[in-house]
């Protein structure tokens, strides 16, 4: 079970390396664009993580995971359009799921938390949250994508560059660890 919650911590970090790397590559505009009023802005995807990552994992083991003083409409409309306080908001919520992540013991992981009074075990509790913030990030990406068109860096393996990518991996030994060792 402890390598539950390592392999658990190390994909949210994967997950939040590649929104940093998405936002290295845009400029303060960019992080604020929006396709039109119905879609997001990565500034407002961001809010959004960030709120939502300080809801559920402030009193992560001893309170529900959607807090009264949360207020998640709000999360949608970017009353800022400064960078730093941008990543000021990603990293708070990052660090509150971090600093949450490295307390958990395995005993932890079969008690039952609430996100709106419906009962998770810690386990399914921390798998709902990474699906959702992959979400959010893989839309963080697109956007990116988008955005810088063919000046985008890739942040995976290059367009045709499978076969070199999987030959380098297949010449090592086998060996049992996190894809993100790697990286």
């Amino acid at each position: 079970m402890k390598n539950s919650i390592i392999n658990i911590t190390k994909q949210f970090i994967y997950y939040k390396e590649l929104g940093e790397a998405t936002m290295e590559q845009l400029n303060d505009e960019e992080l604020f664009w929006q396709y039109n009023d119905e879609s997001n802005s990565i500034a407002i995807i961001v809010k959004h993580l960030s709120g939502n990552m300080l809801s559920r994992f402030t009193d992560f083991l001893e309170s529900d995971g959607e807090k009264p003083w949360r207020q998640r409409d709000l999360e949608f409309i970017i009353d800022f359009k400064d960078r730093k306080k941008l990543l000021m908001a990603w990293h708070n919520g990052w660090a509150c799921l971090i600093n949450t992540l490295e307390s958990l013991k395995p005993s932890d992981l079969e008690a039952v938390v609430y996100i709106r009074n419906m009962g998770h075990t810690v386990l399914e509790a921390l798998h709902r949250q990474l699906a959702h913030y992959a979400y959010h990030v893989g839309q963080m990406v697109f956007i990116g994508k988008m955005l810088k068109g063919n000046q985008w860096q890739t942040l995976s393996i290059a367009k045709g560059q499978s076969r070199q990518y999987n030959q380098d991996k297949f010449v090592k030994p086998k060996s049992k660890k996190h894809f993100t060792d790697d990286l």
